[in-house]
């Protein structure tokens, strides 16, 4: 019938794909080095921490530490 043909292609393909495993093309791995964010925007992240942290740190050094 055209259902067992069908499971018997799906088991077939399955079958080859398991005889594969490991010989994967180093093409197709991911990369370790790449990282999520560009690095502009990793060096304006920064700045925003590092330049809000400063400013926070100076507001409390001129109002005497009442702030």
């Amino acid at each position: 019938t055209t259902s067992r043909r069908l499971a018997d292609r799906k088991v077939e393909k399955f079958e080859k794909n398991i005889k594969k495993r490991g010989a994967v093309p180093e093409t197709a791995t991911k990369k370790g080095n790449s990282y999520p964010v560009g690095p502009i925007v990793l060096g304006f992240f920064i700045f925003v921490v590092i330049g809000s942290s400063l400013f926070q740190i100076i507001r409390t050094a001129t109002s005497g530490g009442m702030a």
